[in-house]
């Protein structure tokens, strides 16, 4: 039932970014809209960009989110065409919070914590949207540090949307270099 729930939210939010503006930039002439995300990981995304333009929201594991506006693509897609996706992923929990009361021992959770960070960065292909309605951009975080998107209308779930991956991927014990 979650997981329904979250595709309908994540869902209207891909539907209201379609009436959006489109970004300010000559060559983002396409449809816009917001910039969301699915985490298909058992890591937080503390935050992520696409293109230098933030997704607003940090994502928990197995979540959705962003909210970033706005994003547009060119309005003709070419072969090549990719997007930089930047982001930071942490520990998706707070196992061990000390509270607040102890300022020494919260100070070294914190840190314990924030030691776990890692920056990452790809460049990702835009998959093509010819003839196809686009809205903002969705950013699938997979486990392996990979990364897909989409421009696609369609919401996540609904037949016809372009990448099917469920939700909760377990992470291989070794990835692929």
């Amino acid at each position: 039932m979650k997981i329904r729930h979250y595709l309908v939210v994540l869902g209207a939010l891909l539907l209201a970014g379609c009436s959006q503006p489109a970004a300010k930039a000559e060559t983002r002439s396409g449809g816009g809209g917001t910039i969301v995300a699915i985490n298909h990981t058992k890591w937080a995304i503390n935050h992520f960009s696409v293109d230098g333009q933030s997704g607003i929201d940090a994502i928990g594991p197995w979540q959705g989110g962003g909210g970033g506006c706005c994003y547009a693509v060119p309005a003709k897609w070419r072969p090549g065409m990719t997007v930089k996706v930047d982001w930071e992923s942490g520990v998706g929990g707070s196992k061990g919070f000390p509270g607040f009361a102890d300022r020494e021992k919260f100070k070294k959770w914190k840190k314990d914590m924030q030691a776990q960070n890692e920056q990452h960065s790809a460049v990702v292909p835009l998959l093509d949207y010819t003839g196809q309605k686009t809205c903002g951009i969705t950013v699938h975080f997979m486990p392996c540090d990979e990364v897909k998107v989409t421009t696609s209308c369609v919401s996540p779930g609904r037949p016809g949307y372009p990448i099917n991956e469920p939700l909760q991927m377990p992470e291989p014990k070794v990835c692929p270099k």
